[in-house]
């Protein structure tokens, strides 16, 4: 079913009605403007009817008050949907714009003489919407207020509070019914993932509420470019927009002017991630996905541009995909192997202690590094799995030297910041190592720098438990990002260890060494042990070792091994 045409005579008599008057009908899950009278335009103050008719079919609530739009826009989708009763009150801005005006509005629908559906909507002009006293306007007012509590009560399901845009779900639908046709004719349309930048500091320049009305702004120019039915936000500062794939980066182009040109400043860049679709062979979600993965690959961008899905990454998705759906079988199959690499007392050149590493063996497709899923793990919140799951492997070892009689050395296991986040780490591990009846000091926690940054009195508090329970916690990676001597000030670590891009720079010239030379001394100072990783030359051994550096790491001393390897060099010994 098209979109309904009155005869003509029947459209300009409609037209020329003094009555607000306007007639929708619903198609491919969007209100869709039939007719507009002379009364409605003077109502709303449109000079232009053809204006009108453009406004009211692609940003419907643009002079409604941005507290009511969403309410107006959900109620709109409930009549247009469920039927019944179509009546609401609302703000709207006034001809001259510099105040409000209430209007109530009534609706229901009529059936055409071929069975057409339109709603017919009349509108009426209640006054001005002012917070004066005078008798007349305090009554307008508390009965808006009154009819506002009423329509409170419906629950907004379709539409996002804060910018009238349609809601994900209800996006979803309406990309799906809006490409259907277009695909047919071989048409190619496209699905834009947009995130603004730098919104968190934002919001602590200029508060929450400055931020609020930005994010109102972003999504008034998205409404202007490509209509208030195609776009959504998806909460906090992301939004997607559905389009035609001919003109998308002209449009982009245009949105990118504007939010650059804001007249305040106060509006950020965009990256905008997108994902071309010929065929309509994935849900509409799936394409959100593609194209938030096209987003994200910028993420270290603070300019506006977009980039496009392309097959490579279509090649990483789907390996992002193969780890997160067989995680669980790796692990219950022991594909996941448990490597160490040995911690080289300075004092001797014995091994003091084992750090742990995983190595992915897949039957499928061969080894995978740490680099390959872990980072998948994170973002998918399910690396937790895998830690436990490499304390358990350690654990049963450690146990089995002991009731065996031979040598071990304390064990280090790496914790991501997300299981803190995910579950109650710290008494699972306590749980774990008890459970083996393991000395708890053979287990040491490791813990990156960046990860304590982050919600620092949470992360405080979990290393502060975790060393009441007797176990050791290391300061990981220190040095590979911006380094807050706070940390050291404030949380007790056993041992700091820095990252090897120490090492990476020791050939570069002495200023590597001064640092890392001061670092040490300063960690000596506070009592606090150190470890140095990427060993790799005689020359940095001796350097550390008149440092003053407590242990030492790397391929000088052996690379990661298989556990049962490092195990037999144990028993040599």
């Amino acid at each position: 079913m098209g979109k309904y045409q009155f005869e003509p005579t029947v459209m300009r008599e409609l037209e020329r009605l003094r009555v607000p008057l306007a007639v929708y009908q619903f198609l491919e899950k969007r209100v869709v403007t039939i007719m507009l009278s002379d009364g409605f335009c003077e109502l709303f103050g449109f000079d232009d009817k053809n204006e009108a008719y453009y406004m009211m079919d692609n940003d419907m609530y643009r002079d409604a008050h941005p507290d009511d739009a969403p309410r107006i826009a959900d109620e709109a989708f409930r009549f247009a949907t469920e039927g019944g009763k179509y009546e609401v009150v609302y703000r709207t801005l006034t001809n001259r714009r510099d105040s409000y005006k209430i209007i109530h509005a009534i609706g229901e629908h009529v059936y055409t003489d071929d069975g057409v559906r339109l709603a017919y909507v009349w509108y009426t002009d209640e006054g001005s919407y002012t917070t004066e006293q005078d008798t007349r306007r305090k009554l307008v007012n508390e009965a808006f207020r009154r009819a506002l509590q009423k329509e409170s009560l419906i629950k907004s399901l379709s539409y996002d509070y804060l910018t009238g845009l349609p809601e994900m779900s209800y996006f979803f639908e309406l990309a799906d019914e809006w490409r259907r046709p277009r695909l047919a004719r071989q048409e190619t349309v496209a699905l834009l993932f947009m995130d603004l930048c730098g919104m968190k500091y934002f919001n602590r320049k200029y508060g929450f509420a400055e931020g609020d009305n930005m994010l109102r702004r972003f999504a008034n120019i998205l409404k202007k470019e490509f209509s208030n039915e195609n776009c959504s936000r998806f909460g906090s500062d992301h939004f997607c927009v559905f389009t035609g794939a001919a003109d998308y980066k002209e449009k982009l182009e245009s949105v990118f002017e504007q939010v650059r040109c804001a007249k305040d400043g106060k509006m950020l860049p965009v990256r905008v991630g997108v994902f071309i679709d010929t065929d309509g062979s994935l849900d509409i979600s799936a394409e959100c996905d593609r194209a938030k993965y096209a987003c994200d690959t910028m993420r270290n961008t603070y300019l506006s541009r977009f980039r496009v899905f392309d097959d490579t990454m279509l090649r990483r998705t789907e390996t992002t995909q193969y780890i997160i759906d067989h995680l669980d079988k790796a692990i219950a199959e022991r594909q996941i192997e448990v490597y160490c690499q040995p911690i080289i007392r300075s004092s001797d050149g014995e091994i003091g202690d084992v750090e742990v590493l995983s190595r992915w063996n897949d039957p499928d497709r061969g080894m995978l590094m740490p680099n390959d899923y872990i980072p998948v793990l994170e973002k998918a919140r399910l690396i937790y799995k895998l830690d436990l799951y490499m304390v358990e492997r350690v654990l049963a070892r450690l146990k089995q030297r002991g009731e065996d009689g031979l040598r071990v050395v304390p064990v280090s296991v790496n914790l991501s910041r997300t299981d803190f986040d995910v579950c109650d780490i710290v008494e699972e591990v306590r749980r774990l190592v008890d459970l083996a009846g393991v000395d708890r000091e053979l287990i040491n926690i490791e813990v990156t720098e960046s990860s304590v940054g982050e919600d620092f009195e949470y992360m405080k508090a979990q290393i502060e438990r975790f060393r009441e329970l007797g176990f050791r916690v290391w300061m990981d990676d220190f040095g590979s990002g911006y380094s807050s001597l706070h940390v050291l000030q404030s949380i007790r670590f056993d041992y700091i260890k820095f990252d090897m891009s120490f090492m990476r720079g020791f050939d570069r010239g002495d200023k590597s060494k001064i640092i890392l030379t001061e670092l040490i001394r300063l960690a000596q100072a506070l009592d606090i042990d150190t470890v140095c990783e990427g060993v790799e030359t005689e020359e940095q051994v001796n350097f550390l070792r008149n440092a003053g550096c407590t242990r030492m790491q790397g391929y000088y001393f052996c690379r990661p091994i298989p556990l049962p390897k490092m195990l037999e060099q144990f028993s040599k010994e």
